[in-house]
C-alpha cells in the first residue's frame, strides 16, 4: 500500500487528539470511521465516532475539535466528531462555533440549538446507521476492535503505539 503524506498528517493528528479527548470525563469510546478506515491514499477528512454519557460537558470536547480541525484544515482538510449515546442512539456532531448558544447564528441548522452546549443534531443532514454506531469498522478506546482491515499507517501511527 502506497502510503500518502496527507493519510500521515491526518493520522497524526488524530494521535494528538485522542490523547486529549481520552482526559474528558463522559467519553465512553472513541471509534474511527470514514475513510481514513480504507486504504483510501487521499482521504477528504478525518470521521471520528465519540460515545458520551447524557452528563458528558461537551465543552472541552468542542474545543479539541476545533483545534483539530484548525491543524488539518492548514492543508485543506477536515475533521467530523460525532456523537452517540452509550446504547448507541445518534446524537449529532460536535457544534464547530466557539460560541455555541440559541440565536447567535442565523445559520444554525441545529433542531436544538443551544438546548445541550455544542451538540449540534443536525439530524436533517447527517444520521449515522445504528450498525455503524454498535459495529464501528476500528474501535480506538477504550479498547482496540477491528472490523475491517486495518491500513499498515493506521496500525503504525494509531494503534501499535498507543499510550491511551
Amino acid at each position: 500500500m502506497y502510503i500518502s503524506e496527507i493519510r500521515t498528517k491526518l493520522l497524526n493528528e488524530l494521535a494528538s487528539f485522542i490523547k486529549d479527548a481520552i482526559t474528558i470525563p463522559g467519553i465512553t469510546r472513541i471509534a474511527l470511521i470514514g475513510s481514513l478506515c480504507t486504504k483510501k491514499s487521499n482521504p477528504k477528512d478525518i470521521d471520528v465516532l465519540i460515545n458520551i454519557e447524557d452528563s458528558a460537558d461537551l465543552a472541552p470536547l468542542a474545543k479539541i475539535t476545533r483545534q483539530l480541525n484548525g491543524r488539518v484544515q492548514q492543508f485543506n482538510h477536515n475533521a467530523e466528531v460525532f456523537l452517540a449515546d452509550p446504547n448507541g442512539k445518534y446524537l449529532g456532531r460536535i457544534c464547530f462555533w466557539k460560541d455555541c448558544r440559541p440565536g447567535i447564528r442565523a445559520s444554525c441548522d441545529a433542531r436544538n440549538c443551544g438546548a445541550r452546549k455544542f451538540l449540534h443534531d443536525d439530524l436533517k443532514t447527517v444520521i449515522l446507521k445504528k450498525d455503524l454506531i454498535l459495529n464501528p469498522p476500528i474501535e480506538l478506546w477504550p479498547r482496540t476492535k477491528t472490523r475491517v482491515e486495518i491500513p499498515v499507517d493506521v496500525k503504525n501511527i494509531i494503534i501499535e503505539p498507543s499510550n491511551y
